[in-house]
């Protein structure tokens, strides 16, 4: 790995923290469902559907610490919400 890695992690890291500040605040939320997970070098990766004005959407998202806490709230099959942006139904995260 060389620097020049080191400087992209840390800007994707700080595009994302921005992404989700923005979502935190200013999203909408709709109910979705946890439909697949996967372990990784990275953490633990969950996959999800959720549906906005009769189009459904997938996503994916690497849990954060705190929501590795409740394994159950993400498995396979669960209910949870879903915070997307109201101008690009695509971009969403979990709660």
């Amino acid at each position: 790995m060389g620097i020049l890695d080191i400087f992209s992690r840390n800007r994707d890291e700080d595009l994302e923290k921005k992404r989700r500040e923005f979502l935190l605040k200013n999203g909408r939320i709709t109910e979705g469902t946890i439909i697949d997970s996967q372990t990784t070098a990275r953490g633990e990766i969950v996959f999800y559907v959720y549906s906005v004005q009769g189009v459904n959407f997938e996503s994916s998202e690497l849990l954060t610490f705190e929501q590795m806490k409740n394994p159950l709230k993400y498995a396979p099959g669960a209910k949870v919400n879903v915070r997307y942006d109201p101008k690009n139904h695509g971009n969403s995260i979990l709660e």
